[in-house]
This record gives structure tokens, sequence and C-alpha cells, in this order.
């Protein structure tokens, strides 16, 4: 006989049946509360770009940071991504999302940038034969 003991479970569930201790806020309450806070957020979002107690130019920012807070609700509450041991594989599959869009938005903006460049410094009979 061996000393071997059999292996123990390293805490793998399947999507849907995880504990309570491992995921962020359950039930009823804690959807409601999500909703609450995301129409919230947006409110915010809608009264930061139409007042004046905010200085025009910091309006963006201001947009910019309600929507990050608004993003991290709904990962929390409604997704439930949380940083416990078993949501690993989440987070690197949101992480390589995220990497995907500012890959496809950065590159399309800079080729977009380089042709209008192009296209500013095109001389003009050139300009002529394209019609």
């Amino acid at each position: 006989m061996s000393d071997r003991k059999p292996p123990q479970d390293q805490g793998d569930t399947i999507p849907g049946d995880e504990s309570p201790d491992t995921v962020g806020p359950q039930g009823a309450m804690g959807y409601t509360l999500g909703l609450f806070l995301a129409a919230l957020l947006t409110a915010a979002s809608f009264w930061a770009a139409s007042t004046d107690l905010i200085w025009g130019p910091a309006v963006p920012a201001a947009i910019v940071v309600l929507a990050v807070a608004q993003m991290g609700v709904h990962l929390a509450f409604f997704l439930h991504i949380t940083t416990g041991p078993d949501n690993t594989n989440n987070v690197i599959a949101l992480a390589f999302g995220v990497f995907v869009v500012v890959l496809v938005i950065v590159g399309s903006v800079w080729v977009m940038t380089h042709l209008d460049h192009n296209m500013h410094n095109m001389p003009a009979e050139a300009m002529m034969r394209m019609r």
C-alpha cells in the first residue's frame, strides 16, 4: 500500500455554481444595488455634460471617470468578476478582449491619420487625376 493521499478538490466549479464567499454580491439585492449604481452613474454623466459647475475642458475627463466606474459596477455586480482564484480565466479573457479592442481602435486611428497626412501632402495634379 502507498501512503499517497487522493488529490484534493482544487475548488474548480462550473459557472453559476460558485459559493457565495468567492463571488461578489449575489441575489436580487446585489442586482438591485448594481442597477441603482449604474443608473446613478448614468445620470451623473448626463449631469456632468450639462452643468456649468464643472470646468469646460474637464468635462470629458469627468465623463471618462464615470464611464470607468460604471464598467467596474457592471463587472462586479452583473458579470461577477472578482479576484478569487477561480476567476483567473475570466480575468485573462477580459484582459485579452480589452487588448484586442484597444489594438483595433489605435490601429484604425493610426491608419486614418497617415491617410489624412498623405492626402494633404499630395500634389495638385495627382489630386486632379483622381477625379
